[in-house]
């Protein structure tokens, strides 16, 4: 089956498309990646959708212009991924939405919202959609979250030691696939989220990101910052756990500066840098990782990168690009995945990662142009995934 994934993530800095044929071969899962393009959000989007999120309030009728907003832009990159990287004969969509809020409380979650009405996707495109995956993980006492764990774990399966796969978007999430025992996986805390808003505070809004990790590189980590941030109560609950923009904003940056007075924007960046590879490393190291895969925006800031190597002090780290997975389109593959296993009516979860009571078919399905007509199940469970090169 020719399948897309469609993802934007906590960054909201784009909608990234991952076309890929999937299919069975025995108890696997074979996955042959076509290609991926993108599209960004225009800037009187981008800023809309900003301006909505936690901690700020906002009205129903901007929630439904979002949805319609977000959800064309989603068509339009459905529709430009079908026509360049599939020639037009894309059989799936698998959309991911744009989540804009997390609800939880009290360390479980209780709903969560994405954006991105799927209609305009399966009226573009005239195919079925899976979408709105989440909230039947939650409604199932899971976090709903991450979801990309039961990729990894049938990605990973297999390799020696504990392979531990790492996502730096907004937020860091990791998935544990040990050879023997449960997986598990769970929301580190901040990634880029926290950088994100700095270098937008810190730059009058001229800028949206740490272009390199430049800043970052020139400036020198403020010890009294960094332990007035790592004393945040998030970081030493218990997994499954989720978070999000919801705890780590513009806001909640802003209240921690305001206690030291001015700081140069290289020192805050620097400090930053350091809280997140701190956080993931302190996570990573208890689970006993014998190698760290890393995927996501993060990657492609080297300052990050180092300092996230010597905080992992010896544990091996790579990109998943190195395994033939390009780590920019990692989670929209993986979204195509979770889709595809909806459409064959397999579940999409792993319990011991979201912490749901059992695991659960994930989604809604639109129709597309004709009748929609699922493939009957072919499958009780999956066993692996192997990616494999066109």
């Amino acid at each position: 089956m020719r399948v897309v994934g469609l993802m934007s993530g906590t960054s909201h800095d784009a909608v990234d498309a991952a076309a890929a044929d999937i299919g069975f071969a025995g108890d696997a899962l074979t996955v042959t990646p076509l290609g991926m393009v993108s599209g960004g959000y225009d800037p009187g989007l981008r800023a809309s959708l900003a301006g909505a999120l936690p901690p700020a309030t906002t009205t129903l009728g901007d929630v439904c212009r979002l949805d319609t907003r977000i959800g064309q832009v989603f068509a339009a990159v459905a529709e430009r991924a079908d026509r360049e990287l599939c020639d037009g004969r894309a059989e799936l969509f698998a959309s991911h939405g744009q989540t804009v809020h997390h609800w939880v409380d009290g360390g479980r979650a209780l709903g969560t919202l994405q954006l991105g009405q799927p209609a305009w996707i399966a009226e573009a495109t005239g195919r079925p959609v899976v979408s709105d995956f989440r909230p039947r993980d939650i409604a199932a006492g899971g976090q709903g979250a991450p979801l990309v764990s039961l990729v990894d774990v049938l990605w990973l399966r297999g390799r020696p030691g504990v392979p531990v796969a790492l996502n730096l978007g907004g937020i860091a999430n990791v998935t544990a696939a040990p050879g023997s025992g449960d997986p598990v996986a769970f929301d580190t805390g901040p990634a880029n989220a926290l950088l994100d808003a700095a270098v937008a505070e810190l730059t009058g809004g001229r800028a949206a990101y740490d272009a390199d990790g430049t800043l970052a590189a020139a400036g020198r980590v403020h010890r009294p910052l960094l332990e007035r941030l790592l004393a945040e109560p998030y970081y030493r609950m218990p997994a499954p756990k989720t978070t999000g923009k919801e705890l780590f904003h513009a806001g909640y940056l802003r209240a921690a500066l305001a206690e030291f007075g001015a700081l140069a924007a290289e020192d805050v960046l620097a400090t930053l840098t350091l809280l997140t590879a701190r956080t993931v490393a302190d996570a990573i190291r208890p689970l006993g990782a014998t190698e760290v895969i890393a995927s996501g925006g993060g990657t492609r800031n080297p300052a990050l990168m180092a300092t996230l190597r010597a905080e992992l002090a010896g544990i091996p780290l790579c990109t998943s690009d190195e395994l033939g997975l390009p780590s920019a389109a990692k989670e929209a593959y993986a979204f195509a995945v979770l889709g595809f296993l909806t459409a064959h009516g397999l579940p999409g979860s792993l319990p011991s990662c979201t912490g749901a009571r059992s695991a659960r078919v994930l989604g809604s399905v639109t129709p597309g142009s004709g009748p929609l007509r699922l493939p009957p199940p072919e499958k009780d469970f999956v066993k692996s995934l192997v990616f494999t090169v066109r």
